[in-house]
């Protein structure tokens, strides 16, 4: 059966990756089964896309399995598309989620609500077996005024999805999954894997 590493150290992206590739003909394990791999490689890209193939590619080396890696962050259009690629890292590696969102807030309290639009945008990675396919997923949507929500993890508290009108931490993960980037870009990758599985297998 083939193995299927999925590469980030972010456990709330671990569990939403790995529920919703559940049922795949193919084990599904992340870095707390490979307890020797350091978990950390240097995202150099400048787009979401480059820094998913260069985490996708270094795992596949280092491990031998099939790597599938995520690059995701929050583009505001108000802030000229920050914070972009260093969504995760937005303010310095010191601060916390919450210290992340109330700085994110900061920055856009004076923005009215139709100059707060922004999008969620994921690039998957995925490297190994011959492969090397890039799947991307997109949610607009617009910055809220305040943290709204319990679930969810990152920026999801203050992001309003266009349609529904609530945070994606107001959502469960089941309502969350299918609307969201990373759900819409791993719907790609799962229909292509049970493809390829398919012909890999048999």
């Amino acid at each position: 059966m083939t193995t299927l590493l999925i590469a980030t150290s972010n456990p709330g992206k671990v569990a939403e990756l790995a529920a919703m590739l559940e049922g795949l003909d193919c084990r599904v394990i992340g870095f707390s089964d490979l307890p020797e791999i350091p978990a950390t490689v240097e995202e150099t890209g400048q787009t979401f896309a480059e820094n998913a193939l260069i985490k996708a590619e270094h795992y596949h080396r280092l491990t031998g399995l099939l790597a599938l890696a995520d690059d995701s962050g929050l583009e505001v259009d108000a802030l000229d598309g920050r914070p972009g690629v260093y969504s995760a890292r937005y303010g310095g590696e010191h601060l916390s989620s919450a210290e992340q969102v109330q700085l994110l807030l900061s920055e856009l309290k004076d923005v009215p609500d139709h100059k707060r639009t922004a999008r969620f945008v994921c690039n998957i990675a995925l490297i190994g077996n011959g492969l090397n396919e890039m799947f991307e997923g997109r949610c607009e949507g617009q910055i809220a005024y305040e943290a709204r929500g319990e679930q969810g993890f990152g920026y999801d508290p203050v992001f309003i999805d266009a349609e529904l009108g609530l945070t994606f931490a107001e959502l469960t993960r089941e309502e969350k999954s299918p609307r969201s980037h990373r759900g819409k870009a791993l719907l790609q990758t799962r229909q292509f894997l049970t493809e390829w599985l398919k012909g890999f297998q048999s």
